[in-house]
């Protein structure tokens, strides 16, 4: 099989001790392209220095909303610089989050629209994070990007009515290692035959959000256990594994516009 991990943090500082053996493991699991996400000036040029060393790996940039207190022009003018390399295929992840509130509302409904802005002229695809907005990133994206534009719901955990509203603005629903956990991940099991299988990408977001039976001897996620991902949302729509990673291999090259052959 060939499997896309479409969001992970391979720049966090818990791969350094064995980052070529979390390579040989992902691709010993079939997992041979990863796109490393940027939150910041910093994970941004990290990812970026990482996608420029190694073949399988691709890079976006961004400011995240838990960052998005210390976001300035200055910022947001030195990723648009690294996005001009061609590793750099998406801007993100970007949003709002009003869980933890790391961030003043303010500045994350600021600093989100900036960068939507930004990402309309480099013509670069977006990769959202939302979490407990109650409808504001959705009232921000419906007036502000219309349909067409394309973009991922990161980690998407939402209810049916917010999946449709995100696939009504022609977006792709990204899959985390919370389908595989029994209790949590119910809700997400119960939606994910609703979405159509070209808009349909996975992703572990290592090193967070341990898949199911991983996550019950490993703290850290890697790239290798987005497998478990993709086995879990075949066995939910009753799909062929090996199928499905095909097609979820094209969706997610098209979304970020990588050459699908190897």
């Amino acid at each position: 099989m060939k499997i896309f991990d479409s969001h992970c943090h391979l720049d966090d500082r818990s791969f350094e001790p064995d980052f070529e053996a979390v390579l040989h493991r992902a691709a010993e699991a079939d997992v041979h392209r990863m796109l490393v996400v940027g939150i910041d000036k910093r994970t941004s040029d990290r990812a970026l220095r990482l996608a420029n060393r190694h073949a399988g790996i691709f890079a976006s940039v961004g400011v995240h909303p838990h960052d998005a207190r210390a976001c300035t022009e200055e910022t947001l003018a030195h990723l648009s610089l690294l996005a001009s390399g061609p590793k750099v295929v998406a801007w993100g992840e970007i949003g709002l989050d009003f869980n933890r509130m790391y961030s003043p509302r303010k500045d994350q409904e600021r600093w989100l629209i900036r960068q939507l802005e930004i990402a309309e002229t480099l013509d670069l695809p977006l990769i959202f994070h939302e979490r407990d907005s109650q409808g504001r990133l959705l009232e921000i994206l419906e007036a502000t990007t219309g349909t067409g534009r394309p973009a991922v719901v990161h980690c998407f955990s939402g209810t049916v009515s917010e999946l449709d509203r995100y696939l009504n603005m022609g977006f792709y629903i990204g899959i985390t290692g919370i389908v595989t956990v029994s209790k949590r991940g119910e809700p997400l099991r119960q939606i994910i035959p609703s979405i159509p299988a070209d808009r349909l990408l996975i992703e572990t977001d290592a090193p967070y959000l341990t898949p199911t039976p991983q996550r019950n001897k490993f703290r850290r996620n890697e790239p290798a256990f987005v497998r478990e991902i993709l086995l879990k949302v075949a066995e939910v729509r009753k799909e062929d594994p090996a199928a499905l990673a095909e097609r979820i291999w094209d969706n997610t090259c098209r979304l970020f516009r990588i050459d699908p052959s190897l």
